[in-house]
């Protein structure tokens, strides 16, 4: 079986730990599982991520182009070649994030953001998307501010944090909304919960 699972949030959410953490733990089980992350994933987004994460300024219409390049190339190289190879794969970050980031935050037409990520994606849907939701404060007094994302002001932040809100609410079949600043423990218990049941029955 194959299973399609990605975690988003804001900053400081603790998305990438929890990514970490649910990978290892369903690679104990025996089960195949592939772990990535966005931007980067390959040499080519890792080199896309420098240049979206440093000091360059970089218009809103780039960088979303540049993000989606880098996924499309991580689901060509890494994503799809996994799934249907039967895999799980994690990926720390997909197109929801940059509908919350250059969508809600930039205001980025929704229209042209959805066409960009049909591309890259080639229409792949993950099949469940974990949302470590947390105040926007709280997530970035956790951060070292070192890239131009952290560096926003919180007006921008605060939009990143209602447009996954927003889409959570849109699709709940999909989205498992966690409050990222319970302990972490608790918030593995709750990510594990929701997904022990798409795992083959073997191991609900």
């Amino acid at each position: 079986m194959s299973l399609f699972i990605t975690f988003e949030g804001g900053e400081g959410c603790g998305k990438s730990t929890q990514a970490r953490v649910l990978h290892r733990r369903l690679s104990s089980t025996g089960l195949p599982t592939v772990l990535t992350h966005e931007p980067g994933g390959t040499p080519l987004g890792n080199r896309l991520r420098r240049w979206l994460k440093g000091e360059g300024d970089i218009d809103s219409e780039t960088e979303l182009l540049l993000f989606n390049a880098s996924r499309a190339h991580l689901v060509s190289q890494v994503i799809r070649p996994a799934l249907e190879k039967g895999f799980i794969v994690i990926c720390d970050r997909f197109a929801e994030s940059t509908i919350a980031y250059q969508g809600y935050a930039r205001g980025l037409d929704f229209s042209i953001i959805e066409a960009a990520n049909n591309i890259a994606t080639q229409g792949l849907r993950p099949d469940l998307i974990i949302l470590l939701d947390i105040p926007v404060e709280q997530g970035l007094a956790r951060k070292r501010i070192s890239d131009r994302f952290e560096r926003e002001d919180i007006a921008f932040h605060q939009r990143v944090r209602q447009g996954y809100l927003e889409m959570a609410k849109k699709d709940p079949q999909r989205w498992l909304v966690v409050d990222a600043s319970l302990p972490k423990k608790e918030t593995e218990r709750l990510i594990w919960e929701r997904a022990q049941p798409l795992l083959p029955k073997a191991l609900r």
